[in-house]
């Protein structure tokens, strides 16, 4: 059974950084898309970035040349480096496993991002 994991939120000020991690477990298949999305209180959950298992990248405008994604094929993780933090990243992101064959998709618990002013 395919599990995700989401760590590494948490309080930073405007301008900081963050690196998400998102453990997978359960998962042996290689056509799928791997990424984060995030959902601020009143707004709908937003796609940010993702990455293909044959090494294809997305970013969503809002995060794009500042945020990072990357994958551990080795260790199951998915990263998003989060840099130059802005008061409206506030949110929680959660990461998001997608099968493409089957458009099956898994999420994880999800993990809180505060950024201050």
């Amino acid at each position: 059974e395919v599990q995700l994991q989401a760590s590494g939120g948490g309080l930073v000020q405007a301008g900081g950084s963050l690196r998400l991690s998102c453990a997978v477990s359960g998962f042996t298949f290689d056509d799928y898309a791997i990424g984060w999305f995030r959902q601020a209180p009143g707004k709908e959950r937003e796609g940010l970035s993702c990455v293909s298992g044959i090494g294809d990248i997305y970013y969503a405008d809002s995060v794009s040349g500042r945020f990072t994604i990357s994958l551990d094929d080795a260790k199951n993780t998915v990263y998003l480096q989060m840099n130059s933090l802005k008061p409206e990243d506030t949110a929680v992101y959660y990461c998001n496993l997608q099968f493409l064959i089957t458009d099956l998709t898994y999420w994880g618990q999800g993990t809180q991002v505060t950024v201050s002013s």
